[in-house]
């Protein structure tokens, strides 16, 4: 089924075919990504930002990818300078955008906003992360992270042993990557958490019935163990409604424990923003230039993949191999002085 003309409000809509076919595309937008190439595919057409809740990395990456296929961006953030500070409804948002615009990328607090919003909208609606549901284009920019680091490693998806760590019960970047984790074969998924802040049930049932082994720890130099990838995540403050449950050093992710317990070629993962103060129980910033960290790789490729998506869902992925051509403006050889040895030539990334 074409995704054009599509909500994109969860990883369901998502089985391995459609998952590999937007992977093809990206990979064909990796240049474009990165200023080599350029394309105008969606010359004339306007997105809409909305961010009712803080956000870096997803709001400016979902802006870029739009603009960088020749579109145009107009946006809001925080619903304190927005009209539902007034006592508007998001239905009533929601059919005014679809005015202005033609495809609406929307974060909110709450989990069923995004649903409300698109239920009355005749445009593409795109779940930035609503509360602590899902957070689908997150999670495809996961999975799209996972292929090409196998690639490299010469594995396949199948088979692997994939260990999420952290607060997985109110994480939505590791619920949406759940679902599509489990569109692949005969994988553990080894779920890595403090007591009280595991994957939510349905979740786990879920992967289970697909065929996958399932397994619980909270103990990360057990749970870590053996991993081909592991995906750690913050503690989600902002989603407890009183004191935080106790998060104890065990589930700080630095070079000690990533030393002690992991595999040598091991992909270490992170949606970021990774909380980097000293003694903070994230992933560790001592961690910066070993190879098997993947987070700015994974960061990059938030662009391409949501590009790819963004093509797709506006009708024009077809498009956009005939329609590339050189950049002509100044790019870098390499951009970060902690870039692996094997990601600094850039011509090693675009194939």
């Amino acid at each position: 089924m074409s995704l054009t003309g599509q909500h994109i409000l969860s990883s369901d809509l998502f089985d391995r075919g459609r998952l590999e076919e937007l992977f093809g595309l990206a990979d064909v937008l990796v240049p474009v990504a990165r200023g080599e190439q350029v394309t105008r595919v969606l010359e004339g057409a306007v997105m809409a930002s909305l961010f009712f809740e803080p956000s870096t990395r997803t709001r400016l990456s979902c802006e870029s990818a739009f603009l960088r296929l020749g579109g145009a961006v107009t946006s809001t953030t925080g619903s304190e300078v927005s009209s539902l500070s007034k006592g508007e409804s998001l239905a009533d948002t929601s059919q005014v955008i679809a005015g202005y615009c033609d495809l609406a990328v929307m974060r909110h607090p709450e989990v069923s906003s995004i649903h409300e919003f698109a239920a009355v909208s005749n445009i593409p609606v795109v779940n930035a992360g609503n509360g602590a549901g899902e957070h689908p284009t997150q999670a495809l920019l996961d999975m799209y992270t996972l292929y090409r680091e196998f690639g490299r490693l010469g594995k396949s998806m199948d088979g692997r042993r994939i260990a999420l760590i952290g607060d997985l019960r109110h994480g939505r970047a590791p619920h949406s990557l759940m679902k599509l984790l489990a569109r692949y074969d005969d994988l553990t998924i080894v779920c890595v958490s403090p007591e009280g802040l595991g994957m939510p049930e349905e979740l786990l049932e879920l992967v289970a019935a697909r065929g996958h082994r399932v397994e619980e720890s909270h103990r990360p130099s057990v749970g870590l163990a053996d991993a081909d990838a592991i995906y750690a995540t913050r503690l989600q403050t902002e989603r407890f409604a009183d004191k935080p449950l106790p998060y104890s050093d065990e589930f700080r992710v630095d070079r000690a424990l990533v030393e002690r317990v992991c595999r040598p070629d091991a992909v270490i993962m992170h949606p970021l923003p990774r909380d980097s103060r000293p003694g903070a129980n994230d992933l560790g910033t001592d961690l910066n230039g070993d190879p098997r960290l993947a987070v700015f790789r994974q960061s990059d490729a938030g662009i391409p993949t949501r590009m790819a998506l963004f093509a797709s869902v506006l009708g024009v992925a077809d498009e956009v191999r005939k329609s590339l051509r050189p950049a002509t403006w100044h790019r870098p050889a390499y951009r970060r002085p902690d870039d692996a040895a094997f990601y600094r030539n850039t011509a090693n990334i675009a194939d």
